[in-house]
């Protein structure tokens, strides 16, 4: 890996365009190394593991309305959107797709010094390899790149610190991955990351207060803005330039100002794409920094016994943690029992209280209203509180990986005065956890959240045909999808019509 240092530039500086950061990236984007056989498995996995939490969401509102957005834009050649024949415009697909993957905030995650969900760069790479009608292998070429260039910025830029959404990373991965995917040009390449990251680059408010249905849809809108970049940056239109660096650009304005600089790991020549291996998935539908949490919570049960009796838990944790999903947020919403389930899932104390409570998670049983509301988990949820604790704050950051930790140590004291504590560094299914997620439980987590949902038949058709993506021919990718009943389909909220239809 090759650091580069990144920095506003004045107008009048020279400042040659193989010097930007858009056209770094791009050069990693039209280098065609090969794929690692260790790299391949895990794009595999996560495949299976967003096919799996998308059909887990495919019946809720905000997955069927942007269903229903995308199959009013029927095209050929054309995408697949999960649970419908026919084949949709690929940006629209990647849409559709992009919520229904993200929706129940169930898939990978990679933590540094901004967060990211980079299996989100899966929808819109796999719409335009089916529309172009690549193969698996130049499939799993565009999503290594993807994964590496969300993963390297999230790794060096941070973004909400500076209250900016973290899909402002995924934009320019997104471009960067169909570059590869379609053996562009670097200068092609460079213009689609410029135009992506300028026109997904928001607040992340959508993150804070009150969360709506936007936090689905927000990286599915990056997505389909890269697709469409890419797609003016093939007739020819250029971008913002230089994005980053330029006097009026995003680090200038956006991010930390025109004296801050930032160093940016990004392979070199003929180097693997590896960074995918760097990500871990969810074991629990939560946000990422309540998976250990979740985990050390069924731990503590058996020792806790009678949760009448407890007086307080304080979970003492990173930085991060502490401000963005406990009660350093100062979000009032968190404690709410009507708040929304983006809210709930957003609340580490709710998320600690019902782990604590049931001894598992549900991606729906555990968000109910009236699991919510139940008077024993209010008066628990509000007795649990989130403190900073620097050493947790100095792991979160850590560049090792076997130090670094999404976890908490919790101090649970009890009406009798004696105090509990333990603490779990990275979750159970963390690569270095107590049970590490491999290929056969992302397997056992499509097939749980797929039952009920897509036929048995059609789940073994869609996992063979997945486990050897690598070989799937030019123009068959349109079968790594799913299929549903109508029946299963009519069970989604009914929704007032749209524009579109």
């Amino acid at each position: 890996m090759k650091n580069h240092l990144v920095r506003t530039h004045r107008s009048a500086e020279i400042f040659p365009r193989e010097e930007h950061l858009a056209w770094r990236i791009a050069e990693v984007a039209t280098d065609p190394v090969t794929v690692a056989p260790e790299t391949e498995e895990m794009i595999v996995n996560r495949i299976i593991d967003n096919a799996a939490v998308a059909a887990a969401s495919l019946i809720r509102r905000p997955v069927a309305n942007a269903r229903a957005q995308a199959l009013a834009h029927p095209y050929r050649p054309g995408a697949t959107v999960f649970g419908v024949d026919g084949r949709f415009s690929p940006e629209w697909a990647a849409w559709a797709n992009g919520v229904a993957v993200r929706e129940l905030d169930f898939h990978d995650t990679f933590l540094a010094a901004e967060y990211s969900h980079p299996g989100d760069n899966i929808p819109s790479i796999l719409a335009v390899a089916q529309h172009a009608g690549r193969s698996g292998r130049d499939l799993l070429r565009g999503l290594a790149t993807g994964y590496e260039i969300q993963i390297d910025l999230v790794r060096a830029i941070c973004l909400h610190e500076h209250k900016i959404d973290h899909v402002a990373h995924l934009g320019p991965s997104a471009a960067a991955g169909i570059g590869t995917l379609l053996g562009l040009d670097a200068e092609t390449v460079y213009q689609a990351i410029g135009q992506a990251l300028h026109t997904t680059t928001a607040t992340r408010q959508s993150r804070k207060g009150e969360i709506s249905s936007w936090k689905a849809y927000a990286p599915a809108f990056a997505g389909k803005m890269a697709v469409e970049a890419v797609d003016r940056a093939l007739r020819g239109e250029g971008a913002p330039s230089p994005i980053w660096e330029g006097e009026d650009g995003v680090i200038a304005w956006l991010l930390g100002g025109p004296d801050a600089e930032y160093s940016v790991p990004l392979p070199g020549p003929g180097e693997p794409k590896r960074a995918i291996l760097d990500s871990y998935t969810k074991e629990h539908s939560a946000e990422y920094q309540s998976q250990a949490p979740i985990d050390l919570a069924r731990r503590l049960r058996d020792r806790i016994g009678d949760l009448d009796q407890i007086a307080s838990v304080v979970l003492h944790t990173s930085h991060h943690t502490h401000v963005v999903i406990g009660t350093g947020s100062n979000d009032p919403q968190k404690f709410d029992p009507r708040a929304s389930r983006e809210t709930l899932d957003h609340s580490v104390p709710y998320i600690f209280a019902v782990a604590l409570q049931d001894g598992t998670w549900h991606h729906e049983r555990s968000y109910a209203p009236e699991r919510a509301q139940r008077p024993d988990t209010v008066a628990l949820w509000r007795k649990i509180s989130t403190a900073e604790d620097p050493e947790w704050t100095r792991r979160y950051h850590s560049t090792d990986p076997g130090e670094k930790a999404f976890g908490a140590r919790a101090e649970v004291t009890l009406k009798s005065g004696e105090v509990i504590v333990d603490e779990l560094a990275v979750a159970d299914a963390h690569p270095l956890g107590a049970r590490p997620f491999a290929r056969d439980q992302y397997i056992a987590k499509f097939r749980t959240l797929a039952e009920g949902v897509v036929d048995p038949a059609e789940q073994d058709r869609f996992l063979e045909m997945v486990q050897r993506a690598g070989e799937v021919p030019a123009g068959e990718l349109s079968e790594l999808t799913f299929t549903v009943s109508p029946e299963v389909l009519a069970r989604a909220p009914r929704s007032s019509k749209g524009l579109f239809r």
